[in-house]
């Protein structure tokens, strides 16, 4: 009995490699670690080191239908990337463009507001206290510079 092999996989509007086991496939989505990845495959009843391209087209179904809402089966809010949403209040899990136009729009209600981040945010600081006497110097600093014609 020959299994069916499909080299390429779409799951949640992304094409992932057959070859990848499923944990591995599941992490490439933009929005899912390897947390997380993993325990989808388990609530879900996978062998999360299975390759992904030999999985029926029926259990793809139910693994795109776990990635796209995890709360219905029945994970812990904790692993969820969306915890009470600041303009909705629900507890949702984003993955890709939804997650990517998300955050930028929190990064422009922060601008917006003139919030300590959003201005951190705009000068390209950084935002979570860090040092920057030493640190954070990539391409704002002008460095020591040898006098040009000067044997070295």
């Amino acid at each position: 009995m020959e299994e069916e092999f499909k080299h390429m996989v779409r799951i949640s509007r992304r094409d992932v490699d057959g070859k990848k086991t499923i944990e591995n496939a599941l992490a490439d989505i933009k929005g899912i670690g390897r947390a997380l990845s993993r325990a989808l495959c388990t609530v879900a009843g996978f062998d999360a080191t299975m390759q992904i391209g030999y999985l029926p087209d029926k259990d793809v179904l139910v693994l795109e239908e776990a990635v796209k809402a995890p709360q219905k089966f029945d994970l812990p809010e904790w692993m969820l990337n969306r915890r009470n949403d600041y303009e909705t209040g629900e507890t949702v899990h984003l993955i890709e463009s939804d997650l990517t136009m998300r955050l930028r729009d929190d990064l422009n209600r922060m601008k917006k507001t003139r919030s300590y981040k959003g201005r951190r945010h705009e000068v390209g600081l950084p935002v979570r206290g860090q040092r920057t006497k030493s640190t954070f110097r990539k391409g704002k600093s002008v460095g020591v510079r040898r006098r040009r014609g000067r044997p070295q």
